[in-house]
C-alpha cells in the first residue's frame, strides 16, 4: 500500500481537483474566440445567490461611518464618562477628522465603483490597481465601523480604555487620510493614461510625482496599529511578526555598522539573535514601531535587505522548517560546470546550437541547482549526478541507505525559479512549498539557485536559469525524468525569470517549455506608475523604497559592496578614535612646517585625489558592466557582431537580442534573427485600445483630475497634486529615493512587458496566478492583456486579501496554502495538457456569498472571489444593511470589499 501511494506520480498527476479548497478564486480561462460563451445558466445561478445575500454596499458602508462617528462624538462632547480627560479629547477629533475625510472619499469612491471595470482583464476577472486602491479604503472604513461600534457598546464598561481606543482612532484617521491622498492620484492617473491601459508609459511626469510624494509622506501608520488590516486576519499575527523582526534587526544592523561590536565582527545570524532580544519594546509600542519601520524602509540599503531576508537561510530557521515540511526521498544540492554543450534546434533537429555557459559580470562559474524529488526515480542516484552534488554541511539529504524503492523516470519535470527581488534567498528559503509540491504533483523539481544582485545584476540571472534550461534538456536521464514534459515556475523575481528564460529558448531555436506558471511575477522593472503600484505606500513586505532599490540593484544601479567598517569593541572604538586624533595633530604640524620650506606645495592634492577616487570608481564600475554586455565570451558567441554592438552599448535591446541575427552551430545552421533593427522597445507599445468608445471617454472624465494648468513643475506644483485644502501627512524625513532611468530595465528580456510582438508570439501557455492587493498586480493583468491580444493562450488568477509572496508563508495559515494550491492547479494543468483547470467544487457555506461581503459568521475567511454577475448588472445594484454589530464584525475581520464586484 505504501508503495502505490508513493509510486503514483503519473496518477497524481491525473487526478482531479477535488473538494478540499473550502473557498474560490477568480480565474479566465485561456483566451480563445469562445471566451464569452460561458454557461449563462450556472452565471444566473450565482447572480441569484449573489443578490440573496446580504452585504454593504458603498452608500451603506459611508451611512454607518457617519452614525457611529457622530453617535461617539455627541457622548464624549457633551458630558459623557471621561469626555473632560484628553483622551476623549482626542477621540472626539479623530472621529470628526475620519467624517471630513469620508465626505471628500465618498463621491470618489463612488466614481471610481463606476469605471474600473474598464481596465480588467475581462468581465469574470474583476481585477486591476484601481479596484485593489478602492477595496483598500473600504477595508479601512469597516475597520473604523468596527471599532466604533466596540467604543459604542463598552464606553460605559469600567474596563473600557479611553486613551488606547483613541489610539486606534487616530491610526485609523491618519490611514484614511493617506489614503484619500493615494486616490487623489489615481484620479490623476485616470486623466493621463489611454482608456484601458494602467501604466502611465513614462519615467517622468506623472511617474516623478509619485516618487516625490511617496518618499515625503507619512506612512508609519500602516505599519504601527493598522499593519495588514488590508489583508486576511490569518495572516496579520504573521506580518504582525515580520514587522517587529524587521526593526528589531535593523536597529542591532545599524549598531553593528557603526562599529560598535565585539571585535571580529558579527554574521547576519548573530544580528538576528540579539535582535531577538530587543524586539519586545516594538511588539508593546505600535507606534514606535511604525516610526522605526518607516525609518528603516526609506533609508537602509539593498545590502540590508539581502542580510534580513536571508535569515531563513540560516540553519537553525532552516532546520525548522525542514522538520515542519514534507519529507522527500531526493533533497540534493547541484553545482554544474560551466561547459558549453550543443542542443538540437526545435525546427530542425539535424541542426545544433551551441549553448555557452553564462559569462555576464562575474565571469564563468559552476551554475548552482537543487533536486528535489519526493520519490527516488531512475538516474537520481546514478555516480554522475551524485559526482555534481556540492555539500551544504548538513545531513546527505539521498536516503540509500534505507533501500528505498527506485521508480521509473517520471514523464513531467518542473523547472523552478526562487523569488527574492534578484537580491536575495535561494532555493532553501522555498524548500518547505516545493516538497510539498513534489508530493502532490508527483514529479521531480530542479530549482535554480542564479546568482544574485547586485554583484551580479542583468543579464547574469537570466542567463544561469537558460543554462540550467537547457542542461536539463540535455541531462534529464540524472534527474529522474524522461524528457517529455516540463514547466517552468517561478514567483516574483522568479515569475520574470520563467517568462524571460522562455523568450530567451524562443530567441535561440531551442525546445520550448510546456507552459509556464508565474505567481506575481514583475514584468515591468521601469518606474512607471500605476494605480496598483500605489500599493507599495502601505504593503509592509514590498514598499516602494525596498522595491526601487531592488530592481535598481538588478538593473546594476547599485554598488556591488556594502561599505566596510572597522569592527571593534567599545574600548577599542576609544582607542582607535584617540590615535587617529594623534595622527591628524602630527600630520597638520608636519604640513604647517613644509608650507613655510615649500611655498609652491599645492594643498589641494589629497582633495583632488579624493575626488577623483569616486569618478574612477564608477567609471571602473560602468566599464565592467558596460563589458558584460558587450564580452564576447557572452552566449550565444559572435565574434563579428561585438564591436558593433560595443558602439551601441546604451541601447535598450540586450546582448540577447543583438546576438540572435547569427551564431555557430556543429551544422553551421544560421537563425533569422527573431528581433528585426527597427523593432526597437521604443517601438513596442503596450496601449492596447486605440479607439476607445466615446462614453466610456465620457465616464472616465467625470472621475479623472486634470493636472494643475498653467503651471511649471515647482515647489509649489507639490501642493497642487491634491485638491486645494488638502494636504496628506508627512513623514519627518524623506526617503532616499532616485529617478535612475537605465535602458537595461526597458530590455525586453528585462521588462517581458516591453518585449516585442515577435517574442511573445513565441511563448508557451502561461498561468498567472496574480493577488488583488500586491503592488505588482498591475504587471499581471497588463502582462495578460498583451498576451491575450496576441491570441496566445493565457490564463489569470487573483487570490484576494493575500500579500505579495505568499507562497513562502503557505505554511502559516490555511489561505495561503489555498493559494499555493491554486499554483500547483495551474503547473498539473501544464502536464496533463488541460485548457483549463477543473472548477473547484464550492463549500456549501460559500454556494450563496460568491463575489459579495459575508454577512455570516461562517464565512468570514472567505479567500477567493467567484465568476461575478456582468457589469451592468453590478454596477448601481442597491443591497439591503444589515445593522447589527456581529455583521460589521464579521465584515471587518473578512476584509472582503463591501461593494468590490459593482456597488
Amino acid at each position: 500500500m505504501a508503495s502505490n501511494k508513493k509510486g503514483g506520480g503519473s496518477s497524481r498527476l491525473e487526478k482531479g481537483v477535488n473538494g478540499r479548497r473550502s473557498t474560490k478564486h477568480r480565474e479566465s480561462p485561456v483566451a480563445d474566440s469562445d471566451r464569452n460563451h460561458l454557461n449563462r445558466e450556472e452565471t444566473d445561478k450565482d447572480k441569484a445567490l449573489n443578490s440573496e445575500a446580504a452585504v454593504m454596499d458603498t452608500k451603506a458602508v459611508f451611512a454607518a461611518l457617519y452614525g457611529v462617528c457622530e453617535e461617539n462624538t455627541t457622548f464624549f462632547s457633551g458630558g459623557g464618562k471621561g469626555s473632560q480627560g484628553d483622551a476623549a479629547r482626542r477621540l472626539v477629533e479623530a472621529m470628526s477628522s475620519i467624517q471630513e475625510h469620508a465626505r471628500s472619499l465618498e463621491p470618489v469612491v463612488s466614481g471610481f465603483a463606476a469605471v474600473y471595470h474598464h481596465f480588467d482583464f475581462d468581465p469574470h476577472i474583476p481585477a486591476n490597481g484601481y479596484r485593489s486602491l478602492v477595496k483598500v479604503v473600504r477595508c479601512c472604513l469597516l475597520h473604523i465601523i468596527h471599532k466604533g461600534r466596540y467604543i459604542t457598546a463598552n464606553r460605559r464598561s469600567i474596563f473600557f480604555r479611553l486613551a488606547h481606543n483613541a489610539g486606534e482612532m487616530e491610526a485609523y484617521c491618519n490611514a484614511l487620510c493617506q489614503l484619500r491622498a493615494l486616490l487623489y492620484l489615481a484620479q490623476r492617473m485616470l486623466h493621463d493614461n489611454s482608456h484601458g491601459n494602467l501604466f502611465f508609459q513614462d519615467e517622468s511626469g506623472l511617474s516623478e510625482s509619485f516618487v516625490r510624494e511617496y518618499s515625503s509622506m507619512h506612512k508609519g501608520c500602516f505599519y504601527g496599529r493598522c499593519l495588514g488590516f488590508q489583508f486576511t486576519p490569518a495572516i496579520r499575527p504573521s506580518l504582525q511578526t515580520i514587522a517587529i523582526g524587521l526593526v528589531a534587526f535593523g536597529e542591532n544592523y545599524k549598531r553593528h555598522q557603526s562599529g560598535i561590536v565585539e571585535a571580529g565582527g558579527i554574521a547576519p545570524y548573530g544580528v538576528a539573535a540579539s535582535s531577538f532580544f530587543t524586539s519586545g519594546k516594538y511588539a508593546i509600542d505600535p507606534e514606535l514601531r511604525g516610526a522605526e519601520f518607516e525609518r528603516i524602509t526609506q533609508n537602509l540599503d539593498v545590502h540590508f535587505w539581502k542580510a534580513f531576508w536571508n535569515i531563513t537561510e540560516t540553519e537553525v530557521l532552516s532546520s525548522l522548517a525542514s522538520m515542519t515540511s514534507t519529507t522527500v526521498k531526493v533533497n540534493r544540492a547541484l553545482s554544474v560546470p560551466p561547459v558549453p554543450f550543443d542542443l538540437p534546434l526545435a525546427a530542425n533537429h539535424r541542426a545544433s546550437v551551441t549553448i555557452a555557459p553564462p559569462s555576464a559580470h562575474i565571469g564563468t562559474a559552476p551554475v548552482q541547482m537543487r533536486l528535489i524529488s519526493y520519490d527516488l526515480r531512475e538516474g537520481q542516484d546514478s555516480e554522475t549526478l551524485l559526482s555534481l552534488c556540492r555539500s551544504e554541511g548538513g545531513a546527505i539529504s539521498l536516503s540509500l541507505g534505507l533501500k528505498a524503492k527506485r521508480l521509473p523516470s517520471s514523464p513531467c519535470l518542473l523547472l523552478h525559479f526562487h523569488g527574492g527581488g534578484f537580491v536575495a534567498q535561494t532555493s532553501k528559503s522555498h524548500e518547505p512549498y516545493l516538497k510539498s509540491w513534489s508530493q502532490d504533483l508527483g514529479v521531480p523539481i530542479l530549482s535554480v539557485d542564479y546568482s544574485l544582485a547586485p554583484e551580479a545584476p542583468f543579464p547574469r540571472a537570466l542567463e544561469e536559469c537558460f543554462y540550467a534550461y537547457c542542461w536539463a534538456l540535455r541531462n534529464h536521464h540524472l534527474l529522474g525524468w524522461t524528457g517529455e514534459k516540463i514547466c517552468l515556475a517561478g514567483d516574483s523575481a522568479g515569475g520574470n525569470l520563467s517568462l524571460t528564460t522562455s523568450m530567451r529558448a524562443a530567441a535561440f531555436g531551442v525546445r520550448m517549455p510546456d507552459g509556464i506558471v508565474a505567481a506575481y511575477p514583475a514584468t515591468l522593472l521601469t518606474a512607471y506608475a500605476s494605480p496598483s503600484r500605489l500599493l507599495t505606500l502601505m504593503d509592509p513586505l514590498l514598499p516602494l523604497s525596498v522595491l526601487s532599490r531592488c530592481l535598481s540593484a538588478y538593473a546594476g544601479n547599485e554598488p556591488q559592496t556594502e561599505k566596510q567598517v572597522e569592527k571593534v569593541s567599545t574600548l577599542s572604538l576609544v582607542r582607535r578614535d584617540t590615535a587617529l586624533l594623534l595622527r591628524d595633530f602630527r600630520q597638520g604640524a608636519s604640513n604647517w612646517i613644509h608650507s613655510f620650506l615649500d611655498s609652491s606645495r599645492a594643498s589641494s592634492s589629497p582633495s583632488e585625489a579624493a575626488e577623483a577616487t569616486p569618478g574612477a570608481t564608477d567609471a571602473m564600475r560602468k566599464s565592467v558592466s558596460e563589458a558584460a554586455f558587450s564580452s564576447p565570451h557572452a552566449d550565444p558567441p559572435v565574434a563579428a557582431e561585438v564591436s558593433e554592438f560595443a558602439t551601441r552599448k546604451l541601447s535598450v535591446k540586450s546582448q540577447t537580442c543583438q546576438d540572435l541575427g547569427a551564431h555557430n552551430s556543429k551544422s553551421t545552421f544560421q537563425i533569422a534573427p527573431l528581433i528585426s533593427e527597427e523593432d526597437t522597445t521604443e517601438d513596442v507599445n503596450f496601449f492596447l485600445c486605440k479607439d476607445p468608445d466615446p462614453s466610456v471617454l465620457s465616464d472616465l472624465s467625470l472621475v479623472a483630475i486634470p493636472p494643475p494648468a498653467g503651471e511649471e513643475v515647482s515647489e509649489s506644483a507639490v501642493s497642487r497634486e491634491f485638491p486645494r485644502g488638502f494636504e496628506p501627512l508627512r513623514s519627518e524625513q524623506l526617503a532616499e529615493m532616485r529617478m535612475q532611468s537605465s535602458p537595461v530595465v526597458k530590455d525586453p528580456f528585462c521588462s517581458p512587458l516591453l518585449a516585442p510582438d515577435s517574442l511573445l508570439k513565441g511563448l508557451p501557455p502561461v498561468h498567472i496566478v496574480a493577488c488583488a492587493l500586491d503592488p505588482m498586480l498591475d504587471d499581471s493583468v497588463m502582462f495578460a492583456k498583451r498576451l491575450r491580444t496576441l491570441d496566445q493562450p493565457v490564463t489569470l488568477c487573483v487570490v484576494d486579501d493575500l500579500p505579495h509572496g505568499f507562497l513562502s508563508l503557505s505554511q502559516l495559515s490555511r489561505e495561503t496554502r489555498e493559494a499555493a494550491n491554486v499554483c500547483v492547479e495551474r503547473i498539473r494543468a501544464v502536464f496533463t495538457q488541460e485548457d483549463t483547470p477543473p472548477e473547484p467544487r464550492k463549500h456549501r457555506k460559500l454556494e450563496r456569498t460568491d463575489g459579495g461581503l459575508s454577512a455570516f459568521p461562517g464565512e468570514a475567511a472567505s479567500l477567493f472571489i467567484g465568476p461575478v454577475e456582468e457589469e451592468e448588472d453590478a454596477v448601481g445594484r442597491g443591497v439591503k444593511v444589515i445593522d447589527e454589530e456581529d455583521l460589521v464584525t464579521v465584515a471587518a475581520q473578512s476584509n472582503t470589499d463591501a461593494g468590490e464586484i459593482g456597488a
